[in-house]
């Protein structure tokens, strides 16, 4: 498994595992059309709460980068995958998440705009 779990992280465990599924989208350990775990195999695999799983499987749909069905499980969406330009290590705050984000998912700079606006609305909603 490519993710990395801390459980003594003050970064909530979904996060992580947001981060991590964009952190191997980014270095081509997962590709488009990559089937993940299913969220009680991750969850199992990690020694989680399944709804964690969930949670982060949501975001990253919501982020567009899976696409879930029950019928076929979570499968990641097509993007611009590995991205050769990326570090990992700068990405520290929810921005620097959406940048990669867009940039994976080969977002223009408009485009980019009316994701983070829609974004800011979903949390404020």
């Amino acid at each position: 498994m490519f993710l990395e779990i801390d459980f003594k992280s003050d970064l909530p465990i979904y996060e992580q595992i947001r981060r991590g599924i964009i952190i191997g989208l980014s270095k081509g350990q997962i590709k488009p059309g990559d089937k993940l775990p299913s969220v009680r195999e991750m969850a199992e695999n990690i020694g989680i709460n399944l709804h964690t799983v969930n949670k982060a499987y949501k975001l990253l749909e919501t982020d567009g980068v899976l696409t879930m069905d029950r019928r076929f499980g979570s499968l990641v969406s097509g993007g611009n995958y590995p991205m050769k330009d990326f570090d990992s290590e700068k990405m520290t705050s929810e921005l620097d998440l959406l940048i990669a984000i867009a940039k994976l998912k080969g977002l223009s700079e408009e485009e980019f705009i009316d994701h983070i606006n829609k974004k800011w609305e979903n949390k404020n909603d």
